[in-house]
């Protein structure tokens, strides 16, 4: 590698959510989460696999990295170590002052350590921690494409941050710039809340907080509407959390996050071996109410505070679909924008992009990241050894693939889909992910059940043409990522049932030929033999697994599961 190219390794790594981002003279070579090539699911480990394979796939070693951009910087949590004691002085935050204060030390010191040992492992790397919330700011916009926009990030913390506000531009130099102009500090956080609850019903926070959104549409809102009211009070520019039901946060495992008096007033937690009943529904409904309308409240302040009328959105509170279809819904902006990996792994990606971007020369724009979302490895020609599964068979296609994978599926069949690069994000878009025919009785029951091993209730995302998506949705912009929930047609609700959720929206996924020619002719396909040019797709994985990266990941998903057959990179596998 010449002394004279750029090469920066943005990294999420030691949280949660690990992941790694390459550029190459401000263009992006790659970026690929752990989970898919370790099969941890939310792994928290240095990302060992997604590093060797970017600097493998780039012709690179360790040694040719000139910068190191990581996702969190030490000094705020230091900062907040004073005003964790002080909480001292308030008698519903002072059982957790000392310890809070404690645990933020720590994590301080901790974060220090990480960079340290990230040098030792890039000997030749200037190593730099990124705010938080700038990488989040930064992956979102620049993945967007515009040229300026407000950008609202709101998570469960970035340091001391939980929400921030900023306006967005691309300066002279072709770079995106974030400047903050509001931000919500700990203990006010809509994540640690949407966490805290998702706990108390029974469910893994941090991992399954989209199954609480999922029942939200079945409960009442009203029951709890007031608890949540006074839980999560809006300010003039954002909003408190009364700590009397959610304590604050201790950055140390082993402390609930919510109080006695709060499951006095609501119910009890609830085990994950417990039925879930009725006031489970109104609790979930009643949060993700309280949520839609914080995040409507932080959407306006957005808009008032940068004049914008485009809006990024990012952090984990931005994979609430349903509060983004809200928000579009609202029409505060003419148009919203949610990166593919809108949570903390795409963090590796908009840290990289916040040290080009304050390194860079005039020569070096920012490329290959706007509208980019299959940036991982591929298996061209894999090599599958069906030996360790002797109920599986595999045959080359002599037809077109698109075609008889079309025919397969408007006959009832539920196919796995292994195709070009990693999807980067939460969400399958078509290159690591199973397909069904909306139009079969009984599928999306099929699917909870026998392929996915998961909750009855959850529902399942359609995917549609670009162009065919007013037909059937009411969104009326693009979603490419999957990331908003639309309201539906009359033609919705008479062909396809079974993508409408029972709050009446579908999380939608529009397709264009130049994003994913491959399922874009795919749909058509299905369109001409159905009438219909809409497919069920959710992620190639079972319940507690991450999407599959690998070939074997995918053998591994189709043996063990209730897939009909396996179609990758043209060979057609099935039992």
């Amino acid at each position: 590698m010449l002394s004279s190219c750029a090469v920066v390794l943005g990294l999420c790594s030691f949280t949660h959510d690990s992941s790694a981002a390459l550029f190459v003279n401000g263009d992006l070579a790659g970026f690929v989460e752990e989970e898919r090539l370790s099969g941890v699911k939310h792994t928290k480990q240095y990302p060992e696999h997604a590093v060797r394979w970017l600097l493998d796939h780039n012709g690179l070693k360790a040694s040719d990295v000139t910068a190191v951009a990581y996702n969190f910087r030490p000094g705020p949590y230091f900062a907040e170590v004073p005003k964790a004691l002080a909480m001292a002085l308030g008698s519903a935050t002072r059982p957790r002052a000392l310890r809070r204060a404690a645990g933020f030390a720590k994590v301080g010191q901790r974060t220090r350590r990480r960079l340290a040992q990230l040098a030792v492992r890039f000997p030749n790397a200037q190593v730099t921690p990124v705010s938080h919330h700038r990488a989040h700011q930064l992956a979102a916009f620049a993945a967007s494409g515009w040229s300026e926009s407000a950008v609202l990030v709101v998570d469960s913390l970035g340091e001391r941050q939980t929400t921030t506000i900023a306006a967005a531009h691309v300066d002279a130099r072709g770079l995106p710039v974030t400047r903050t102009m509001h931000e919500v500090l700990d203990p006010a956080s809509l994540g640690y809340v949407y966490g805290a609850v998702t706990e108390h019903l029974g469910w893994r926070r941090g991992d399954e907080e989209g199954t609480v959104m999922a029942l939200a549409a079945l409960g009442d809102p009203a029951r709890f509407r007031p608890l949540f009211a006074r839980a999560v009070r809006t300010t003039d520019d954002g909003f408190v959390v009364d700590p009397s039901l959610f304590p604050p946060r201790v950055l140390t495992s082993g402390y609930l996050r919510t109080s006695e008096g709060f499951a006095a007033e609501a119910c009890p937690a609830r085990r994950p071996d417990r039925p879930v009943t009725e006031v489970h529904q109104d609790l979930a409904a009643a949060l993700q109410e309280r949520t839609e309308q914080m995040m409507l409240h932080l959407a306006r302040t957005a808009q008032q505070l940068t004049g914008s009328r485009r809006l990024c959105v990012g952090g984990g509170v931005a994979t609430n679909c349903v509060s983004i279809g809200r928000i579009v819904e609202a029409g505060i902006f003419d148009e919203v924008f949610v990166p593919p990996a809108p949570g903390d792994a795409g963090t590796a990606i908009g840290a990289g992009v916040a040290v080009h971007a304050d390194t860079a020369g005039s020569a070096q724009p920012l490329t290959g990241v706007a509208g980019a979302c299959y940036l991982g490895p591929s298996y061209p020609t894999p090599d599958l050894d069906l030996r360790a599964y002797p109920a599986l068979r595999q045959e080359e296609l002599a037809v077109d693939a698109t075609e008889h994978l079309a025919e397969q599926l408007a006959l009832g069949r539920i196919v796995g889909l292994f195709q070009g690069r990693i999807e980067a994000g939460p969400r399958a878009l078509g290159n690591r992910s199973i397909l069904a025919s909306p139009l079969q009785p009984g599928v999306v029951e099929r699917l909870n059940a026998t392929v996915k091993y998961r909750e009855p209730f959850r529902p399942f995302a359609p995917m549609v043409p670009a162009e065919h998506a007013a037909e059937y949705f009411t969104l009326g912009q693009a979603a490419p990522f999957m990331s908003m929930a639309s309201q539906v047609t009359p033609a919705t609700r008479l062909h396809v049932p079974a993508v409408v959720h029972a709050n009446g929206t579908a999380r939608v996924q529009t397709v264009t030929e130049e994003q994913n020619p491959f399922v874009h002719a795919l749909l058509l396909a299905f369109g001409r033999r159905t009438g219909v040019p809409v497919l069920i797709n959710t992620s190639l994985n079972i319940k507690g697994q991450p999407i599959c990266g690998t070939p074997a990941m995918a053998l591994d998903c189709l043996a063990n599961s209730g897939l009909d057959a396996l179609l990758i990179e043209g060979r057609w596998v099935t039992k």
